[in-house]
């Protein structure tokens, strides 16, 4: 959907089918879908290379604050992480760093992640080249969940967790069955 490599693939491109979609044959994008229904983090391959977004929605940067982006952003966070080792050596990036990518490798390695509770998700990317060094880690902080859409004021109350999830649970398996 999105990526910063110096190639000809689909994430290369503005109109990107895989983010907009092509409407002339009705055919819905992801980007809308994923922002829609509030996913937090898209985890992406097929690009032989690492690189971390900052939050995005329709190539435009959403973090939660400047000093804190990744607590309550306003949009997914998107993660590629397709450097576990391929044999066709890694997908160049760009000279030119895209101002939303956050972080870029092109170290062999793969990704971790560990989620702590319904608020905290952590990722670290570890390269294989670096001997098992951790190159990259983030935190995503997120008080509430559902559709950046339609997101709480943030001085009201959020109201019971338990509901909200249970609400955004349903919303995806409306979105399942509307793909079907």
């Amino acid at each position: 959907m999105y990526c910063s490599n110096d190639d000809t693939d689909d994430c290369t491109k503005s109109d990107s089918i895989v983010r907009i979609g092509q409407p002339s044959i009705k055919l819905k994008g992801w980007e809308e879908l994923l922002y829609r229904y509030g996913v937090d983090v898209a985890i992406w391959a097929q690009e032989h290379s690492y690189e971390r977004l900052w939050p995005i929605y329709n190539k435009q940067v959403f973090n939660g604050s400047y000093n804190e982006p990744y607590t309550n952003p306003k949009a997914p966070v998107h993660i590629t992480t397709g450097s576990a080792g391929c044999h066709e050596s890694h997908d160049r990036f760009k000279k030119k760093v895209s101002e939303w990518s956050a972080f870029r490798s092109l170290d062999y390695g793969y990704t971790r992640m560990k989620v702590y509770n319904q608020t905290h998700l952590y990722m670290e990317q570890v390269s294989d080249d670096k001997d098992g060094a951790i190159i990259d880690r983030v935190m995503l902080i997120k008080d509430s969940h559902g559709s950046y859409s339609e997101k709480p004021n943030p001085v009201t109350p959020m109201g019971d967790p338990l509901k909200k999830i249970w609400k955004n649970w349903q919303r995806v398996k409306a979105m399942a069955k509307d793909t079907q």
